[in-house]
């Protein structure tokens, strides 16, 4: 029983300095959305940097663990990009630089699946560079289909500020 309790538990991606920034932005979507990605970022090159050295042990642990806090960063992102939405917050800016660290992210993720690496270090981190490269794949067309509704929105404010406020 205890074994599976532990097996669901996840250590806190970010550190305590990362969530003080990130709760100093909480009513700013376009710094806290970049907060995230500048996260996610970090723990992709950290990532390479790890398997790059040459000294570094154990280096399929640690790249299963460096892509765990990744989709988890990631998926953060998603939800405060939900709760923005839905709050109706003007997030064209941010989606647009998600959108190009999107492309960032997946260019990485591909490069360490198509990695000549031992078969037996690839299947540590397989499931979990499988699962952040699903998630960022859907969250590319979420963001891209976000950006094209407030980019929608906008126009009809516009419009609408321009016909007076009205619009029949």
């Amino acid at each position: 029983m205890c074994a599976v309790a532990w097996g669901q538990q996840h250590r806190d991606p970010f550190t305590p300095k990362e969530i003080d920034q990130i709760r100093d932005v909480s009513w700013e979507p376009e710094q806290r959305l970049a907060l995230y990605v500048k996260f996610a970022r970090e723990r992709l090159v950290a990532m390479e940097q790890m398997r790059a050295d040459p000294k570094t042990k154990n280096r399929a642990p640690q790249t299963h663990d460096k892509l765990d806090d990744f989709v988890l960063i990631y998926d953060e992102l998603n939800d405060n990009i939900d709760t923005y939405i839905d709050r109706r917050n003007d997030i064209r800016k941010p989606l647009k630089a998600i959108i190009d660290a999107d492309a960032e992210f997946q260019a990485k993720l591909l490069a360490l699946k198509n990695a000549d690496v031992p078969p037996a270090e690839a299947n540590q981190y397989e499931f979990v560079l499988s699962n952040a490269l699903d998630t960022l794949n859907e969250s590319e067309d979420d963001h891209k289909k976000l950006l094209e509704k407030q980019q929608e929105a906008a126009k009809h404010k516009k419009f609408e500020k321009a016909a007076g406020g009205k619009v029949e």
